[in-house]
């Protein structure tokens, strides 16, 4: 078995040179347990990412590995092509929980794709290649969903045929409205949509894409009833909503199941990638079949809710609502901010925790200013590595510190976390 230099050396060596791995001093995963992974030299860490959002219920949790060796056994690929009753029933699952009415599921392999069929469908059916989204957003890093990231650190072209406008949108921190009450605030984004309908709109907008939280933006959380009241001006226009769940679906939230419900409105497309398949290759697209079906030639998905995928999909769906996980997050989201926010507000070069449920982030400031300050971020994380703890990192500036949990963390588990991240803090300070 190699060493972690080793891997290091034979990954630089044959992949690209625009991935690389986190942390200054990288580290490998061999095996994971549970909230806790160990890496090639056997030392142990508190994983607080989870592959980017995506190992939603723990490592190797029984329930999902016996699915898939289940499924693996009888088949693991037929494509859309063929008819299987694990994609007809995780598709019937999904359409249910989602809350949109006569609902049809398309699966796709990543949450990139899942936004590119949405802006497929949406433009489509609207007739019209103008496209609405926030400012901050990360939409994925295939060619139309990087057409509607606003997102300089993530955005690799500018190469598109949508015509795309931005929003101001829920990163507040920096926003020229962040100086108003929740109700201005929102009042101030609705009046920049309006006037940028007034001003470019040439025969109709497709749609807006939006995240209820920022993912890769760095959790920036607006008010709740934020995109109801965008989306009010959206309906008039006869606008479609897109809500980009890749991120806050699941329950992650913890206050609701997904990240729209905070806003009193349906979406009339949805997509959602990620914890869904606990760490196998799984996303979907999900929209009333009046939008879905406009569509009018054949197609097909080669891998999109392949058998193998969907069995992990329905292990994990199952776990987290017979669990109630959603009411985990709540649970344990509130004590990681009763425990970290004293730290925080008593930190100068901390800007503000923010978040809900198991999406919190920490932004990294200069001491006295909102300036972004990468290098104090950078030192933070590492910090947390070096004490056995991995968290995420985020943010425009590259400034921000993400911090998520498994849906499952225990009360111990949280307080250990913690307790690293205020250490890793103190670090920082001295």
């Amino acid at each position: 078995m190699p060493t972690t230099q080793e891997l290091l050396e034979r990954y630089r060596a044959v992949m690209p040179s625009f991935v690389s791995p986190l942390y200054e001093t990288p580290i490998s995963i061999d095996h994971g347990q549970g909230g806790y992974v160990w890496d090639l030299e056997g030392n142990k860490y508190l994983d607080f990412f989870g592959g980017i959002l995506t190992t939603m219920i723990g490592h190797s949790v029984p329930e999902v590995v016996s699915a898939v060796q289940e499924q693996a056994q009888k088949v693991m690929h037929t494509s859309t092509l063929y008819l299987n009753e694990q994609v007809v029933s995780f598709a019937e699952e999904v359409a249910a929980v989602s809350g949109i009415p006569d609902a049809r599921v398309l699966f796709t392999t990543s949450g990139s794709e899942a936004n590119d069929t949405a802006i497929l469908i949406a433009t489509n059916y609207r007739r019209s290649n103008q496209l609405l989204a926030m400012r901050n957003s990360y939409h994925g890093r295939s060619l139309t969903a990087q057409a509607v990231t606003s997102h300089r650190s993530w955005l690799t072209s500018s190469y598109s045929g949508l015509d795309v406008h931005f929003v101001q949108g829920p990163y507040r921190l920096r926003s020229p409205f962040r100086e108003l009450d929740d109700e201005a605030f929102t009042q101030a984004c609705v009046s920049d949509l309006v006037q940028l309908l007034d001003m470019t709109d040439a025969g109709g907008f497709a749609a807006l894409i939006a995240e209820p939280i920022q993912g890769v933006g760095g959790f920036a959380t607006p008010p709740d009833g934020f995109f109801g009241a965008m989306h009010k001006v959206l309906s008039a226009n006869e606008i479609l909503f897109i809500s980009d769940e890749v991120q806050t679906g699941w329950g992650r939230t913890g206050d609701h199941f997904w990240g729209y419900e905070a806003h009193g409105i349906v979406p009339d497309i949805l997509t959602f990638a990620k914890g869904v398949g606990n760490g196998i290759t799984l996303a979907g697209c999900v929209a009333r079949a009046e939008v879905m079906n406009v569509l009018d030639r054949t197609s097909f998905t080669t891998f999109g809710g392949n058998p193998l995928s969907v069995a992990a999909g329905r292990a994990t769906l199952r776990y987290v609502k017979e669990n109630d996980l959603q009411a985990n997050a709540a649970r344990r989201g509130k004590q990681m901010v009763e425990l970290l926010q004293g730290e925080c507000e008593a930190t100068d070069w901390i800007g503000e925790l923010r978040g809900k449920g198991l999406m919190q982030a920490i932004e990294c400031v200069q001491p006295g200013g909102i300036e972004p300050n990468t290098t104090a971020a950078s030192r933070l994380i590492e910090a947390c590595k070096d004490n056995g703890l991995l968290v995420g990192k985020g943010g425009l500036y590259g400034n921000v510190i993400r911090l998520t949990p498994m849906l499952n963390v225990t009360e111990a588990e949280m307080e250990e976390g913690c307790e690293i991240i205020i250490s890793a803090i103190h670090s920082v300070n001295g």
